[in-house]
């Protein structure tokens, strides 16, 4: 079980991106993450080696996360977020331009539908091939490469709108 548990590291970071993705936000992304990894640990002995550890992966953290409730959201934020206090200190320009940036692709990721959020951050951030994005969330592909334009579509509008 140990190629089990590499191939799980390796992973990590894509894994953790797709659940912040999913919760639009990083602390309630960290906690869905650590529950798809408990939940692919409970169930090791179902992967099967030679299989793709990262589409089993992100399937298990979508059902993980429907399982929490999609409309779940925050009810009152009592601290700011991780990523205010990340860089205190550093006043490079360049580094808050790059903030400014992230922070304007986050908030329209997050004002898409759950389907074109999920189709967008499966194929063009975790850069999943249009079958296996399909695969993880259960859909035709005809589906999936729907989503995906109206959700490219949506994006464009909406970081043209913020510029």
């Amino acid at each position: 079980m140990a190629r089990f548990e590499d191939e799980l590291l390796e992973i990590l970071p894509r894994l953790r991106r797709f659940a912040r993705s999913l919760s639009r936000d990083a602390a309630d992304g960290d906690d869905l993450c650590q529950v798809a990894i408990e939940k692919a640990l409970n169930a090791r002995d179902q992967w099967q080696p030679g299989t793709r550890m990262d589409s089993w992966m992100y399937r298990i953290t979508r059902n993980a996360w429907i399982d929490q409730g999609r409309a779940r959201t925050r009810a009152a934020q009592t601290f700011l977020p991780e990523e205010a206090g990340v860089a205190i200190g550093d006043d490079g320009a360049h580094a808050i331009e790059a903030r400014l940036e992230l922070a304007l692709v986050q908030r329209a990721m997050a004002e898409l539908p759950d389907e074109q959020r999920e189709a967008v951050a499966l194929v063009l951030v975790e850069g999943l091939a249009y079958k296996e994005a399909a695969a993880v969330l259960d859909v035709p592909m005809g589906t999936l490469t729907s989503r995906l334009v109206r959700g490219r579509q949506a994006l464009l509008a909406r970081m043209g709108e913020a510029a």
